[in-house]
C-alpha cells in the first residue's frame, strides 16, 4: 500500500521512569513505574498516523545494535513502513527520561546519535513523489532540499522544535513550531501575528500547541489569512511526554480528511491529550473510534466542520 504520508527524521528508544521527585544530584530516588518505548519526533508522528489509519512509511537510520532492533520492530509492530529505515555500523538514538508523577515536569539526557544526515535513496524519492505529505523533523530537514533537487513537489509538513536550525520557509507547506520558537523566529506584539510574518515566509499553514491552552493555527486562503483556535480537551494525564509530536501526526491526519483549519486543531488536540494517559509516549496514542468518543463527550466537531 502506498504511504500517503512519509515521515524523515529520528527514531529513538526511551528508558522512562516516574518519580515522586526528580532526584539531586548523586542522589538515588526509588521509581514508581518503568517504561522501555520507542520515540523520536517524527517516528512518533508515524506512529500516531498509522494508530488513526493511514497509511505512513518512516526513513531514517539507526544503529546495528540491540537498540536499533527494537526501534525497527516497535515501528513495525504499529504498520508503519520501515523499508526506508536503514541500520548502520553507528549506534542508535537513546534516551534517559525522568517523570516527576505530582507535576509532570521531565529531565532528559538524550543522546542523539551521531546525526548524519539522512540520505534519500531512489526508492526514498519515489516514495516522497507519490506520498500527499513528508514530514520532516531537524535531522530530516536535509532531506528537503534532495526533493527540491529531484523536483518533487509534495507538500511539506516541518516539526521545528527546537528553533536551532535553518529552514527553507518558501518550501514548507506547514509549518509546525513551539509557541517559544514561533515568537524567536518571528518577532512580534502577539503570536497570531508571528504566524501572520511566518506565513509570507512561504507556508500555506502555521499550526503550534500552547499546552493546556490548546492550540492556534493560521492559514494562507484566497480570501487573506484565516485564525483558528482550539481548547484543550480534557484528559487525566500521567506524563506530556512526545505530545507535540502526536499533535503534529494528528494534524496531518485531520488535513487528509480534509478537515477545516478549527476542527483539524480540535481533533488533533484531542489526539495528543488521550497520549498523555500513559507514562510513554506512544503506549496510549488512540485510535479514530477513542478520539471521536471523546470529542461527542465534549464539546464535539464543530458544525460545517468538514469542507
Amino acid at each position: 500500500m502506498t504511504a500517503r504520508v512519509v515521515c524523515i527524521g529520528i527514531a529513538t528508544l526511551d528508558a522512562i521512569a516516574a518519580v515522586d521527585r526528580l532526584p539531586a544530584s548523586d542522589e538515588r530516588v526509588e521509581a514508581t513505574d518503568g517504561r522501555l518505548a520507542g520515540g523520536g519526533i517524527a517516528a512518533t508522528a508515524a506512529v500516531t498516523l498509522a494508530r488513526l489509519g493511514v497509511p505512513v512509511s518512516f526513513v531514517g537510520r539507526v544503529g546495528g545494535d540491540a537498540a536499533g532492533r527494537l526501534i525497527r520492530e516497535g515501528l513495525a509492530d504499529e504498520g508503519v513502513d520501515v523499508r526506508g529505515l536503514r541500520r548502520d555500523a553507528s549506534r542508535s538514538p537513546v534516551s534517559a527520561i525522568l517523570v516527576e508523577t505530582a507535576t509532570g515536569l521531565r529531565a532528559l539526557a538524550p543522546y542523539l546519535g551521531d546525526r548524519a544526515p539522512i540520505e534519500l535513496t531512489a526508492d526514498d524519492l519515489r516514495e516522497c513523489a507519490a506520498a500527499e505529505w513528508v514530514h520532516v523533523d531537524e535531522l530530516g530537514l536535509p532531506a528537503v532540499a534532495a526533493l527540491g533537487d529531484a523536483d518533487i513537489d509534495t507538500p511539506v509538513s516541518v516539526d521545528d522544535g527546537t528553533g536551532r536550525p535553518s529552514i527553507d520557509f518558501g518550501r514548507a507547506t506547514l509549518y509546525a513550531p513551539t509557541a517559544a520558537v514561533l515568537s524567536d523566529r518571528f518577532p512580534a506584539r502577539t503570536l497570531e501575528a508571528s504566524a501572520e510574518a511566518c506565513l509570507a515566509a512561504g507556508p500555506w499553514l502555521v499550526a503550534t500547541t500552547l499546552g493546556g491552552d490548546g492550540s492556534i493555527g493560521a492559514q494562507r486562503t484566497a480570501g487573506g489569512i484565516k485564525h483558528a483556535s482550539a481548547p484543550a480537551s480534557n484528559v487525566d494525564t500521567v506524563s506530556t511526554l512526545g505530545a507535540g509530536d502526536v499533535f503534529h501526526g494528528a494534524l496531518l491526519a485531520a488535513l487528509l480528511d480534509r478537515r477545516h483549519l478549527a476542527d483539524a486543531l480540535r481533533f488533533a488536540n484531542a489526539v495528543a491529550a488521550l497520549s498523555c494517559r500513559a507514562l510513554d509516549g506512544r503506549s496510549a496514542i488512540p485510535s479514530r473510534d477513542e478520539v471521536d468518543e471523546l470529542l461527542t463527550a465534549g464539546a464535539g466537531v464543530a458544525a460545517g466542520g468538514r469542507p
